[in-house]
């Protein structure tokens, strides 16, 4: 549940910050009759989320044997991928993104492409949707999913931002993704060492050490505890050694890249301060 809940509440108040600051804008420039548009850009990108969805889970269920475990293999690495482009991604243009939409919005209207403006909701939408299709469905092969996990992080995610956006709220959003990024890192990295675990169980890869340890013993991955530490770490309580290495290895690369984004934004705010 705590690894939906994750998801869904960064993709969709993702998805809210970018309807939320398109709609200020439009009110700003006196525009409130191109906000139809951007409802239907919405409500297009959720209706092609739902059948993106519906199309990956139809085929998620046709393969057996070898070649469902070279699937896995390759949306687990899809998955650690999309998440890792996302974290950083967001931590580099963050502050710009209200700006660098602004801009596309007004080319929009003063070009009068209506449609254009709905395009642009429209594939922001279904960026989201898609890839939270794609984080739900690596999800399900670590642990069970569960509906409720979904729709709280739905649900807060919606709360937060209409109180952002009313003005009535001093919450930091800030502080909310780069706590959530921190926790989604480790996650990818879990999903990158099953990719590597599937991989190996395919027979594509080989398997060098079978288990560098086992402590199993002391906490069983099955349990409920192993279990919360599969979803946000990775955890395997018997891990091979090239599982312990690519997790050990896509860490150090990520929290180095992580840790520079982060020493450059600082300077650019005590710049910016100053």
């Amino acid at each position: 549940m705590i690894a939906e809940l994750l998801i869904t509440f960064r993709e969709t108040l993702e998805v809210a910050l970018v309807v939320g600051i398109v709609l200020v804008y439009l009110v700003r420039i006196k525009q409130p009759s191109y906000k139809k548009f951007v409802w239907w850009g919405v409500s297009f990108g959720i209706l092609a989320s739902i059948i993106g969805a519906i199309i990956f889970t139809s085929l998620f269920g046709g393969f057996n044997g070898r070649a469902e475990q070279i699937f896995e293999g390759v949306l687990m690495f899809v998955a650690a991928g999309l998440l890792t482009s996302m974290i950083l991604l967001m931590m580099k243009q963050g502050k710009y993104v209200a700006q660098h939409l602004e801009k596309q919005v007004s080319r929009e209207i003063d070009e009068k492409h209506a449609f254009g403006l709905m395009a642009l909701v429209f594939f922001a939408v279904l960026r989201e949707g898609i890839e939270t299709v794609i984080f739900l469905g690596a999800a399900s092969r670590l642990e069970e999913t569960s509906i409720l996990g979904s729709l709280l992080g739905i649900g807060v995610a919606l709360i937060l931002s209409w109180l952002l956006f009313l003005g009535t709220s001093k919450l930091r959003v800030g502080l909310f993704f780069k706590v959530t990024s921190l926790i989604l890192i480790f996650f990818a990295a879990g999903l990158f060492a099953y990719g590597i675990h599937e991989f190996q169980e395919a027979r594509m890869v080989p398997v060098v050490i079978e288990h560098v340890w086992d402590i199993n013993w002391l906490i069983n991955e099955k349990s409920n505890s192993g279990t919360i530490l599969k979803t946000l770490f990775g955890y395997n309580g018997n891990p091979s050694f090239l599982e312990v290495t690519g997790w050990s290895v896509y860490l150090i690369s990520v929290f180095g890249i992580y840790m520079n984004i982060e020493k450059f934004s600082y300077s650019d705010k005590k710049k910016y301060n100053s």
